[in-house]
């Protein structure tokens, strides 16, 4: 299953990920012994040398051994020093600025502190000050009008800039393709290749003007990543200018407040969708009508070994990571349901079955330092069948869990996990996992999830 990687780790730690390679010289002799031409796009070139003096390179320094724990990426948009990066890049800092502290380094070496004015999670985003501007002339970047009002024409060439892996600042060609199909969060798809460290640089058109903020790519891919719109980048700034430094508590609040609407209005939406039923065995399993969930399906009835018991699974994720801290991330929403029929198992033998594939769908432990300890509700929930109502709702066995956000105390993770009892050789395991989101509304979700589920079995 594919999934998003964002750019937070030291460049030791993607260093671990990446091969060094030794590059061609630009000047490898033909086969008639002579220099080939040093061929360069003009046009990078161009745009790399009117935009350096405007690039940063942003680092968090751990303060107790003043050595950098995180870097990443950043550019001037003010004369008077405002910069735009990715808030994963400075979330230490903002969270626990006790700990950290921000420093800038620029394309000429200069060194300097910063500090934060302006923070949207739900786009990975933040406006930083320059205690100290770089002394003039140096490139203020300017919005292009197009990307910010979403005209731009899929094909565009862009050119991506940043400081990968701790290595210097470089420009990348890539092109325009839009924004992501079948997602609930905006992003540019990118064709270009970011690299770690490049997390907060501005990817520019032809005008050396802005159309993205560079914040990740897909792993195992080439050349798929993603850009936040110049749009969000926008508003962001503009509400910047208006602010003073935040401190920690400033941080936290606006964090859990930009959560709560985004989540209200998310699941607001996935409510209006609503869900449809899937067969999955004798069973109609709930599956939401939003296009941005990705689906995929699998069983074990084409292994050629003899199995002892059949097993299908269908999962659907909305792959909505926001990034919160470098442990803990919120917005996802998975369905899964997996069908098990017994083909020689007794029924205690199913049953411990039953119990793994239970196990198997809850989400892990969380920090200790950023959530409760885990609180569950476990009970029986009779079939309608058996009260007189639709023969069709079967007996579950539920387990439903909570754990509160320590520093944002609206927000939860929720998981429920459900268990049909209305056959002993083969049952179906059901479960939903919910990160950031108001108690309510996991409530309702959940409640709709499992009153979607229905047996069809023929009568014997």
């Amino acid at each position: 299953m594919s999934r998003f990687s964002v750019w937070f780790g030291s460049a030791l730690g993607s260093l671990l990920l990446l091969a060094v390679l030794q590059a061609p010289s630009a000047l490898a002799a033909d086969e008639g012994g002579a220099a080939a031409p040093r061929i360069l796009s003009a046009t990078a070139e161009q745009i790399f040398g009117q935009a350096q003096s405007g690039l940063l390179q942003i680092r968090t320094l751990l303060k107790s051994a003043q050595k950098q724990s995180s870097i990443g990426s950043g550019f001037l948009v003010s004369a008077d020093g405002l910069a735009i990066t990715n808030y994963h890049v400075v979330s230490q800092y903002a969270l626990e600025p006790e700990l950290y502290r921000l420093e800038f380094v620029g394309a000429d070496g200069v060194k300097g502190k910063l500090r934060l004015h302006a923070i949207d999670v739900i786009n990975d985003l933040a406006v930083v000050r320059l205690e100290t501007p770089p002394a003039p002339p140096f490139k203020v970047f300017q919005f292009n009008p197009d990307a910010v009002e979403g005209k731009l024409v899929k094909g565009e060439r862009l050119f991506s800039m940043g400081n990968p892996l701790d290595l210097g600042f470089t420009i990348v060609e890539g092109t325009y393709n839009g924004l992501v199909e079948k997602s609930y969060q905006a992003h540019v798809h990118f064709t270009g290749a970011l690299n770690p460290g490049m997390s907060g640089g501005p990817t520019v058109s032809g005008d050396t003007r802005i159309v993205g903020v560079n914040v990740a790519h897909r792993v195992g891919s080439e050349l798929v990543s993603f850009l936040v719109p110049a749009e969000a980048a926008f508003r962001l700034l503009e509400k910047a200018r208006a602010d003073r430094e935040m401190d920690a508590a400033e941080v936290r609040k606006d964090i859990g407040a930009q959560m709560s609407g985004w989540q209200a209005d998310f699941f607001a939406a996935l409510k209006t969708q609503g869900f449809h039923q899937a067969e999955l065995g004798p069973y109609r399993v709930a599956e939401s009508n939003a296009d941005w969930f990705s689906c995929w399906a699998n069983t074990n009835r084409d292994r050629r070994r003899k199995l002892r018991a059949q097993v299908s699974e269908s999962s659907c994720d909305t792959h909505t990571q926001l990034f919160l801290a470098h442990d803990m991330s919120a917005g996802k929403v998975a369905l899964s349901h997996s069908y098990l029929k017994s083909v020689d198992l007794n029924a205690l033998q199913f049953a411990r079955q039953l119990i793994r594939a239970a196990r198997s769908e809850t989400p892990g432990w969380g920090p200790r330092n950023r959530f409760t300890p885990d609180r569950c509700y476990e009970d029986f929930i009779g079939g309608d069948g058996a009260k007189g109502g639709d023969p069709a709702r079967p007996a579950l066995q539920v387990a439903w869990c909570a754990r509160a956000y320590l520093d944002f105390p609206e927000l939860y993770d929720v998981w429920m996990v459900s268990v049909t009892q209305d056959h002993e050789q083969e049952a179906l395991v059901s479960s939903v996992v919910l990160t950031g989101v108001h108690f309510d509304n996991a409530v309702a979700f959940t409640s709709d999830f499992r009153a979607a589920l229905k047996v069809q079995r023929d009568l014997d």
